[in-house]
């Protein structure tokens, strides 16, 4: 996959560029998004994207300076190949970008699926001909596969399913995930277009994906924030707020500025309840269900964003199903794709909202979290739910107009059969795939001190569970096909003659290079020194 950085300074046309075409069809991973040059110089810092597509003219750093300024900082054919955004007037800045070696520019109002395409094509067949690393260099998590991991911790996080605080904090370190804010407070969020319902899928996935893309660019600019996106037209904001109150932005103005963008870009209208500021992120899921009763307690007469407080938190809370007394089997379940546990979890929730039927609010809820998390927590999880309810109008959207309990369990009843069947035939590929994957984090990882509880925390399963996946599908236990990995890993930085043994120790993770030494004459059988020696 080759990594593509969209810089311009208007929303639209970013939401716009990033919905246009299916960009994983042409092996590319949008790494970020930024409204002016100097933005885009900090992500090209960390992102290291292999193309750029800029607006030419925008305020602070235009993308022609910014051109400008990557090929004075690269000295060699590794800079990023850049594709330039201009309108008719500004067409020779176009030709002087062209000078510096830009390799295309596209104008704006001629921009449309089919020239994007045909332009990116273009593209990626130049960067097919670049040198590529070589099998024996450690291959990265992929943007998408990181991504997944990253909507994974948020999913847990909302719902209180971590089991404990060095859980939580061994995740949110690798995935390279910050708290650095005295406080947090979720907003829950439902878009909706009336147009949408009339649209095939294709065009629904489209709108709802710009829609969202566009909440993150106006909600980015007033203050710092997560996002997790539960399912097409639902979603959370995670604000990272200052001391209170100076350094608190005025949420219900930054929605209410959102939700008029939303309207006068794509007619799309959204809903949203703000939850209770919380200190710690461990207690993001009472922020996050103050959000959801804040926005069960929304009529379409009112106003469409309403902030939670506490008289309405204790007079509503029984609206609000807690799904984390289930942690342990949901995580297991979901981990380990164990239908016959999956199966049991669900029933007994169905059986509770059953036993009340007149808790119609409630039962609704409840299917809604079981859905969000299967989303989040399933590869292509949309996809992979809509599948199950395919002879259902609507899809798994009907949810949404089941209008009694009864009707809200049958749709549960379904949900867990189909989810079984799915989970039975997805078992064995699921177990190979989180195996290949650990793999790829080891030897993309190979500088920290790796342990069993660490690894198979970021992947959400136990350390039993991964240690007999490992041994039944690799030819070695997780330990050993570390040790092979560090000392290949070593016999390289080796026979490149840039470090001393001691370094490489060091840069390996080894605790010294005494045991460094140790470790690898175990495995071949001589000391690194003499190794060297033969070289």
């Amino acid at each position: 996959m080759y990594k593509l950085l969209i810089i311009d300074d208007e929303p639209l046309v970013l939401a716009g560029i990033r919905a246009m075409i299916r960009w994983e069809e042409l092996h590319i991973e949008i790494c970020g998004a930024a409204s002016n040059g100097s933005q885009g110089w900090d992500i090209m810092q960390t992102e290291k994207p292999d193309i750029i597509l800029t607006d030419i003219k925008m305020p602070v750093m235009s993308g022609l300076e910014l051109l400008k300024k990557t090929r004075d900082h690269y000295h060699d054919n590794t800079y990023p190949v850049f594709i330039l955004l201009t309108s008719y007037e500004d067409f020779h800045m176009a030709k002087e970008a062209i000078s510096y070696h830009a390799a295309e520019y596209l104008v704006k109002l001629e921009l449309n699926a089919d020239t994007l395409k045909q332009c990116m094509a273009k593209v990626v067949k130049s960067l097919d001909g670049r040198q590529r690393p070589t099998d024996s260099e450690p291959a990265d998590m992929s943007l998408k596969e990181l991504q997944s991991l990253k909507d994974k911790f948020f999913i847990r996080l909302l719902h209180n399913l971590y089991d404990s605080e060095q859980q939580f904090e061994t995740l949110r370190h690798d995935l390279n995930i910050p708290f650095d804010f005295p406080f947090c407070q979720c907003c829950y969020f439902e878009m909706n277009n009336a147009d949408g319902d009339s649209m095939d899928i294709e065009q629904q996935v489209a709108l709802y994906t710009a829609s969202y893309q566009l909440i993150q660019e106006i909600v980015s600019k007033y203050a710092p924030a997560y996002y997790v996106n539960l399912d097409r037209k639902h979603g959370v904001i995670i604000f990272l707020l200052g001391d209170m109150p100076s350094g608190s932005p005025d949420l219900m103005q930054i929605l209410k500025q959102t939700g008029h963008s939303l309207y006068n870009y794509y007619k799309t209208r959204f809903k949203c309840g703000i939850g209770t500021r919380v200190r710690a992120a461990l207690s993001l899921s009472d922020s996050y269900q103050a959000a959801r009763i804040s926005f069960s307690n929304i009529v379409e007469s009112c106003d469409t964003v309403l902030i939670c407080d506490t008289c309405v938190i204790n007079s509503k809370s029984h609206n609000v199903f807690n799904i984390s007394i289930f942690r342990e089997d949901l995580n297991k379940a979901f981990s380990e794709y164990d239908s016959t546990l999956l199966t049991n979890v669900l029933m007994q929730i169905i059986r509770l909202l059953e036993e009340n039927p007149d808790h119609y609010v409630q039962t609704l809820d409840a299917a809604c979290n079981v859905l969000f998390l299967s989303i989040s927590l399933l590869p292509d999880g949309d996809e992979v739910v809509s599948s199950l309810f395919a002879e259902y109008r609507d899809g798994y959207r009907s949810i949404y107009r089941m209008n009694t309990t009864e009707q809200v369990t049958q749709w549960m009843r379904h949900f867990c059969a189909q989810m079984g069947r799915y989970f039975d035939e997805q078992k064995r590929h699921h177990r190979h795939h989180v195996v290949e994957n650990v793999k790829k984090y080891i030897e993309s990882h190979l500088s920290d001190k790796l342990s069993l509880n660490d690894v198979a925390a970021i992947y959400g399963i136990s350390p039993n569970y991964l240690s007999s996946l490992f041994r039944k599908y690799n030819d070695c236990g997780f330990s050993e096909y570390i040790t092979e990995c560090k000392i290949a890993q070593a016999k390289r930085m080796m026979n490149a003659g840039n470090c001393k043994i001691y370094e490489i120790a060091d840069m390996l993770g080894f605790e010294s290079a005494f045991y460094f030494s140790k470790v690898f004459k175990k495995s071949e059988g001589i000391s690194p020194s003499e190794y060297m020696n033969k070289i």
